[in-house]
């Protein structure tokens, strides 16, 4: 295990403390990826180890933060600092701004953590970042998640495939693509 890595809140809301994930979130980052909600919604990242999930958050969020100035964050409850889920932005380039991604354990659903989780990474987006579009992506099924998108304002756009052999994905953004 790498040492202990210091890490900064990015984000406080009423209940929750969103920040960058470090090699220390793990144990974490193993028990979500490896949740069927996780690997049925989202897909299975092939972390079934320790190891294979400080690979991820290395060649993942922390390589986006550094390419970016953005990442997928820990959300972790501000009364007790349990780990809960991540939420933040993903740079893909297959999708022509960045999007909206999120997940959360299932003992911490249906509490308005993915919604207040999603505003502030909105928020955070418009005010800090200047980003005037973003794209959220999820399988037409899951209706949870397309009410989290409907609630946070973003609009369905269209179907989309991330790449050719892959299925169709609703689109979500919250503003409409500029004309070219």
């Amino acid at each position: 295990m790498p040492p202990k890595t210091p890490s900064t809140t990015a984000i406080q809301t009423e209940r929750l403390l969103l920040r960058e994930l470090t090699p220390d979130d793990a144990g974490f980052i193993l028990e979500l990826l490896n949740e069927p909600s996780f690997i049925d919604n989202i897909g299975d990242r092939g972390v079934r180890d320790l190891d294979g999930a400080i690979r991820y958050i290395l060649d993942g969020p922390t390589q986006s933060y550094a390419r970016n100035g953005y990442g997928l964050w820990r959300v972790e409850l501000r009364d007790s600092g349990e780990a809960i889920g991540m939420c933040g932005l993903l740079r893909r380039e297959t999708l022509p701004d960045p999007d909206l991604g999120y997940a959360f354990l299932p003992r911490h659903w249906s509490r308005g953590y993915a919604l207040e989780s999603g505003e502030a990474v909105l928020r955070h987006a418009r005010e800090a970042l200047a980003l005037s579009r973003v794209l959220a992506i999820t399988d037409p099924a899951n209706q949870p998640s397309i009410k989290v998108l409907e609630r946070l304002g973003l609009r369905f756009e269209g179907m989309v495939r991330m790449s050719e052999d892959a299925k169709e994905l609703r689109l979500f953004s919250t503003a409409p693509a500029q004309a070219d």
